[in-house]
C-alpha cells in the first residue's frame, strides 16, 4: 500500500497562509476544512452533493493525489477521536491499495499516522462505482485501524485497543486521503463527512 504524510503539506500551507502566499493549490477554503492537492483538479468542490448543494471530488492518478484537511482543535488527543464518518461514490476505479482513508496523525514526540480504511474488510476492496454509500462510524471501538506507524502497533488493531495504547498522543491533522493513482486511476466524491460532532456538507 503507497501513502503519503499530509504533516509537511498541511503544515506548510498553514504557515504560508499566515504569509500570504501558497504552496500548493488550495480552494474551497470555508471554516474547518481545505482541499488540498499536489495537481490541478485534484480537489475539488462539484454539485450537486449527496442530498446537498455540494460535495468534494478527489482524484488520483500515477503518483497524484486530492485530500480533505480539518481542522483540529488545539489539545485533542487520539482518545477524543470517536466518530469519523463520510458518504462516498466513486466515479472511476474502487478503493484499493489503501485508498480512501480517514488518516489522523499524531504525535508522542515525533509524528505518525493511523488509518481508518474506506472498503470491506479485510482488503478493503470492492468500492461500488456510481453507487452513493456511507461508511458508518470507522472510529467505532470495535472498529479496524492501521496504526502499524505507532510503536508496537499493529496493521489491523481494533480502535479500542489503539487507544488505549495510544489515547494521550496529540492529534496533529485530520484528514481524507485519496492517492491510490498508482494501482489504477480513483475518483469519488465525498459529502456528509462527519469528524466527532462536526457535520461537514461543503457548502459554499
Amino acid at each position: 500500500m503507497r501513502r503519503f504524510s499530509l504533516y509537511l503539506v498541511v503544515t506548510t500551507l498553514c504557515l504560508l497562509a499566515v504569509a500570504g502566499e501558497s504552496a500548493a493549490k488550495t480552494h474551497g477554503r470555508t471554516p474547518g476544512y481545505t482541499l488540498v492537492e499536489n495537481a490541478p483538479g485534484d480537489a475539488t468542490l462539484v454539485s450537486p452533493g449527496y442530498g446537498s448543494t455540494t460535495a468534494v471530488q478527489l482524484t488520483s492518478t500515477g503518483s497524484d493525489w486530492g485530500a480533505i484537511g480539518f481542522t483540529v482543535a488545539k489539545g485533542l488527543k487520539l482518545r477524543d477521536v470517536n466518530t469519523l464518518s463520510t458518504d462516498y461514490e466513486f466515479l472511476v476505479g474502487s478503493c484499493w491499495g489503501g485508498s480512501p482513508r480517514f488518516t489522523v496523525g499524531v504525535s508522542n514526540g515525533t509524528t505518525n499516522e493511523t488509518y481508518f480504511y474506506i472498503g470491506t474488510a479485510p482488503s478493503w476492496t470492492g468500492c461500488a462505482l456510481g453507487l452513493w454509500a456511507n461508511t458508518g462510524n470507522l472510529a467505532s471501538p470495535a472498529s479496524p485501524v492501521d496504526d502499524s506507524q505507532l510503536p508496537g502497533g499493529s496493521p489491523s488493531d481494533t480502535y479500542a485497543r489503539a487507544q488505549a495504547k495510544y489515547g494521550s498522543y496529540n492529534v496533529e491533522y485530520i484528514a481524507i486521503d485519496l492517492d491510490g493513482g498508482w494501482d489504477g486511476a480513483q475518483s469519488a466524491e465525498f459529502d456528509n463527512t462527519r469528524v466527532n460532532s462536526t457535520l461537514y456538507t461543503y457548502e459554499p
